[in-house]
C-alpha cells in the first residue's frame, strides 16, 4: 500500500502531460495484461495477455533491432534508439517480465556465488551486500530505481528496516510489486511509485539513501540519471549502484565486441551501454563524492557470475537450484523455444512469444562471451556521497 505523504508527494508534483502519459500507460497495460498481475507470475501469466495489444509491443520493441546487425549499425540508429528510452525500456518489460521471473525469479539481477550457497541466497546476498555497503538503516526512507517487481525491495526492507519507495515506468511491474509486498505484509514499509527515473516527481533532498541495481543502464545518459539521484538525495545522503557496463577492455572498433553488445543491449532493453571509464567520470560530474568502485566480477569467486545462464551444472550447489538452472541452460532455453511456438500455434499464448524468448536466449549467450571475455560486467559496484553542504 501506497503512504498517503509519497502519494500526495508525487501528485502533487505530476504536469498534465504525465497524467495524459500515465493514463495511457495504464490503458495499455490494462490491455495487455488484464488481471495477470494478480496471477501467480511467469508461464502462468502469459496465458491472459491481449493479443492485440501484444503484437503492439512487440513490433514497437522490435522495430529498434531487426536487421540492423552489429557490422551495419549506425550512430544515428543508436541515438534513434536512445532518444526513445523510456518507451524502449518499458515495452521491454511488458514482454519480458513474465519470462524472467519464470527464468530467474522475482529479483532481475546477477550475483557473486560462494561455495555451498544455493541460488536464490547468493541473489539474496547480493542486495544485502549492497545495503551494508551503503549503510542503510532502519527508519531510513530509501528510493530503489528502476524496482522490477520488487524483489530486492522487498528483500532489503526486511534485512534492514528501512522504508523503500520502488520507481518504475512500468505498470505491470508496479502492479506485480504491490502484490508480492502485500501478500508478504510489507505494504506499511513499501510503496510504488509510476515515473520516468529521468525525470523523477519527487521534491529536492527527499531520500537518505537511494539505491539501483542494474537498472540505470537503461537511461539515455549515466550523468542524467545520476545528477537526477543527486537532487532527490539530501544532503549527506548515499547512492549506491549495481551498473551494467562494459569494461575497459571494449574496443569499439573490433566487429565481435560490438556483436557481445548489440546482443546484451536487444535482449535486455538497453539503448546504449557505456564502459566503466564512462560510468566514473559521470558519477563524479554528478557532482557525488566517489567512496568506493570495484567491479565485483573481478572477485575471485569458487563459481562466475554467468554460470546460470552458461549451464555448468557443475557449480551447481542444491537440489532445488535444479530446477532453477535447468531452465536458463541451452537445452532448456531450446525447450522454452519450442514450447513457445507451440503454445502461440495453439492460441494459448499471444503472438510474439517466441520472438520475445530467443531474443532474451541471444541476450544469455552474449552475457556469457561478454562475460568469459572480461568485456562486460553487470555488478560494477559505486558508492558515492552527496556532500552534506
Amino acid at each position: 500500500m501506497q503512504s498517503a505523504t509519497t502519494f500526495n508527494m508525487v501528485s502533487s508534483t505530476l504536469s498534465n502531460l504525465e497524467r495524459e502519459d500515465h493514463s495511457r500507460d495504464a490503458a495499455f497495460n490494462k490491455a495487455m495484461h488484464g488481471k495477470s498481475a494478480q496471477a501467480r507470475g511467469g508461464i502462468a501469466a502469459m496465458f491472459s495477455k491481449g493479443s492485440d495489444a501484444k503484437k503492439a509491443a512487440v513490433d514497437e520493441y522490435f522495430k529498434h533491432w531487426d536487421n540492423k546487425p552489429a557490422a551495419d549499425e549506425t550512430d544515428e540508429q543508436r541515438a534513434a534508439r536512445t532518444a526513445e528510452y523510456a518507451t524502449l525500456t518499458r515495452h521491454y518489460y511488458n514482454l519480458a517480465t513474465d519470462l524472467y521471473e519464470y527464468g530467474w525469479g522475482q529479483s532481475f539481477h546477477f550475483c557473486r556465488f560462494s561455495t555451498g550457497e544455493p541460488f536464490y541466497q547468493a541473489i539474496a546476498r547480493h542486495e544485502h551486500y549492497l545495503a551494508h555497503s551503503m549503510g542503510i538503516k532502519e527508519g531510513m526512507k530509501v528510493l530503489d530505481v528502476g524496482c522490477g517487481v520488487g524483489g530486492p525491495a522487498r528483500e532489503i526492507a526486511k534485512f534492514t528496516g528501512a522504508h523503500i519507495t520502488g520507481l518504475n515506468n512500468n505498470d505491470y511491474q508496479i502492479e506485480r510489486a504491490t502484490h508480492y509486498a502485500a501478500k508478504e505484509g510489507l505494504s506499511n514499509q513499501l510503496d510504488f511509485v509510476k515515473g520516468d527515473f529521468m525525470q523523477m516527481s519527487f521534491e529536492d533532498n527527499t531520500f537518505d539513501a537511494v539505491y539501483a541495481i542494474e537498472a540505470t543502464v537503461h537511461a539515455p545518459t549515466l550523468e542524467g540519471i545520476y545528477s537526477e539521484i543527486f537532487r532527490v538525495l539530501k544532503p549527506g545522503g548515499i547512492f549506491g549502484v549495481y551498473e551494467w557496463l562494459m569494461t575497459d577492455e571494449y574496443d569499439n572498433s573490433n566487429l565481435h565486441h560490438r556483436e557481445i553488445r548489440l546482443g546484451i543491449e536487444q535482449g535486455d532493453g538497453i539503448s546504449n551501454m557505456c564502459k566503466v571509464s564512462e560510468a566514473l567520470d559521470a558519477i563524479k560530474a554528478a557532482g557525488f563524492e566517489l567512496l568506493r568502485n570495484e567491479d565485483l566480477a573481478d572477485r575471485p569467486d569458487p563459481s562466475p557470475w554467468y554460470w546460470p545462464l552458461s549451464g555448468e551444472l557443475r557449480y551447481i550447489q542444491s537440489v532445488g537450484d535444479i530446477f532453477t538452472i535447468v531452465r536458463m541452460t541451452t537445452w532448456g532455453r531450446t525447450i522454452a523455444h519450442n514450447l513457445a511456438g507451440f503454445l502461440e500455434m495453439v492460441k494459448l499464448a499471444p503472438a510474439g512469444t517466441k520472438k520475445t524468448a530467443d531474443s532474451l536466449a541471444l541476450a544469455a549467450d552474449c552475457l556469457v562471451a561478454g562475460g568469459r571475455e572480461k568485456l562486460f560486467t553487470p555488478m560494477y559496484l559505486m558508492v558515492g556521497r552527496k556532500p552534506a553542504q
